[in-house]
């Protein structure tokens, strides 16, 4: 029977501490939550190998190295408010809320609302809640948002989601057009959105978020 607790120390020390991600509640955070718990039992053997790992047809948890290093990218503190986008079973936002107040989080597939309202509540992940929506209208009535949260890649990121950021919020996504994808940090300020490129990355694209027919790469 595989010793999950070993492996998920095994994965912060040889590729979490490695990126230098010093984020002590981040570190404890991606110490402490079963990442298992939100794979089908299926994958669950994959849990902390340095690669993606697919958590429904199209949809891909992050390598774990990547996936942290967004995160502390995004410096989330103890008491802003975060938008998770497509958050699928629920990993992401069972992360973000050891590092946030609230966690919203906004997925259109039915089956896995259901999968990952049940992990996130298995994980006493109560400060976060999953709704159903169009990820690429974010969720405007439950807004304005310190941070806005996306595992995975986009061609372009919408209109809709600096919209709800609040002045000085961030949007964390990985920004790809072509083979490799930028992980990206969006910052508002006013009416302006600045951006800072962390690291390269090459999460899969999350349908519905392809480049347009016609792109030229």
């Amino acid at each position: 029977m595989p010793d999950y607790i070993r492996e998920r120390d095994a994965m912060v020390d040889s590729q979490i501490h490695t990126a230098d991600v010093t984020d002590r509640r981040l570190l404890k955070a991606l110490r402490s939550i079963p990442r298992e718990t939100f794979l089908a039992k299926s994958k669950s053997a994959v849990a902390y190998a340095d690669c993606e790992v697919e958590t429904a047809p199209g949809r891909w948890m992050m390598r774990p190295r990547e996936f942290a290093m967004l995160v502390h990218a995004a410096d989330i503190r103890s008491d802003e408010l975060v938008l998770n986008i497509a958050s699928g079973r629920g990993y992401a936002a069972a992360i973000l809320s050891r590092m946030a107040e609230t966690v919203v989080c906004v997925e259109n597939d039915d089956a896995l609302i259901g999968k990952s309202s049940d992990a996130l509540a298995a994980a006493g992940c109560d400060n976060a809640v999953v709704m159903k929506g169009d990820p690429k209208k974010g969720a405007t009535d439950q807004g304005p948002y310190d941070v806005i949260f996306v595992e995975g890649a986009v061609a372009e990121p919408p209109r809709a989601w600096f919209d709800q950021l609040k002045d000085g919020g961030r949007l964390a996504v990985v920004v790809r057009k072509g083979r490799v994808g930028k992980a990206t940090i969006f910052t508002r300020s006013g009416e302006s959105i600045g951006q800072r490129v962390e690291f390269d990355s090459t999460p899969h694209i999350i349908p519905g978020f392809e480049p347009e027919a016609g792109f030229v790469f």
